[in-house]
């Protein structure tokens, strides 16, 4: 019978007295992993191949000093990630600032508290395991994006161009980094209800009659339940996008008729960006619009289609837009 994995966080202890390890020791065996060095070039190695978890380093060592082995750290992407903590003699506060110039995530003097030790290793810890489930669910909304765009179409770029459009106009609007930032997140989900729309409808080459284009009209309400409800963050963004990035200023779009702002910001600003891509980009059914061609229709279809004070900000962004195309060209 093969052993259970021992799946404890693996920590990097790093300090050229052996006494300071032992201490660390005992005060950390019974939750984690342990890995030693006891100068800066065997901390690199270590860290390079076993990639711990954390790192918690001394500063004043010989050849190579502790601030050294940060920033050596900090400037490799295989170890980048890896949050250090310094444990150190040194008090004064510009060392504790240098450390974090360093790139350090917190600074403890020594001789240590076995508490604070086991406190801080833990926040640190948890930090960075929210940041991997912060990471690992965008990837999931995004993946789900472009599954719905390879279904209804032949490449999954323009969830991406899209999103990047709609962040750039979010930022025009005065809207705050952090909120254009979700946006970017959110809107590659905006036409996620394709899914449960049949091949037959998605695909037709010709126009669709009554009853088809009904059961097109259904694809926000569905991308609605696929997202579900939450209650703040990305994945209500997301659903509050799929429900309403094809309703119009004027109040003709569908599926609730909305009109003004009425209409979510959200939905609003991906609107514009979504049909910018989709003018552009070629189809099976279509040729490109000419940028221009796709930016004028836009400005004929403000206060119909579109919110009118978005449409003017829009057409400014012209460079940034084609910095996007170009780097995610199908």
């Amino acid at each position: 019978m093969n052993p259970t994995p021992d799946l404890r966080p693996r920590l990097l202890l790093v300090d050229d007295e052996p006494t300071n390890l032992q201490v660390l020791r005992h005060v950390l065996q019974a939750d984690y992993r342990l890995l030693f060095a006891t100068d800066g070039e065997r901390a690199l190695q270590v860290a390079r191949e076993q990639r711990p978890d954390l790192v918690l380093l001394d500063i004043m060592m010989p050849n190579m000093d502790g601030y050294a082995v940060c920033r050596t750290l900090k400037a490799d992407a295989a170890t980048a990630a890896i949050p250090v903590i310094f444990i150190t003699a040194l008090t004064d506060s510009q060392d504790e600032t240098a450390g974090f110039d360093a790139g350090a995530v917190d600074y403890i003097t020594k001789p240590v508290s076995p508490p604070v030790v086991r406190a801080r290793v833990r926040t640190h810890l948890s930090l960075v395991r929210l940041d991997e489930l912060r990471e690992t669910r965008l990837q999931i909304v995004q993946r789900l994006g472009r599954a719905a765009e390879y279904k209804d179409n032949e490449t999954g770029m323009h969830v991406i161009r899209m999103s990047y459009f709609a962040q750039l106009l979010a930022l025009a609007a005065g809207c705050s980094p952090a909120w254009a930032e979700d946006l970017l997140n959110a809107a590659p989900m905006h036409d996620v209800g394709k899914i449960g729309i049949p091949d037959a409808v998605l695909r037709k080459p010709g126009p669709l009659d009554a009853d088809e284009w009904a059961t097109m009209r259904r694809h926000p309400e569905i991308g609605a339940e696929i997202i579900g409800e939450h209650p703040a963050g990305v994945l209500q963004l997301a659903r509050e996008i799929a429900l309403a990035h094809h309703e119009k200023w004027d109040g003709s779009g569908y599926p609730r008729g909305l009109a003004g702002e009425a209409i979510p910001l959200s939905a609003r600003i991906v609107a514009i960006a979504d049909v910018f891509d989709a003018l552009t980009t070629r189809r099976p059914y279509k040729e490109p619009w000419p940028v221009q061609a796709a930016l004028d229709h836009i400005a004929a279809q403000a206060g119909q289609h579109f919110d009118p004070a978005l449409v003017l900000l829009f057409a400014p962004l012209l460079p940034q837009l084609l910095e996007v195309r170009a780097r995610w060209a199908d």
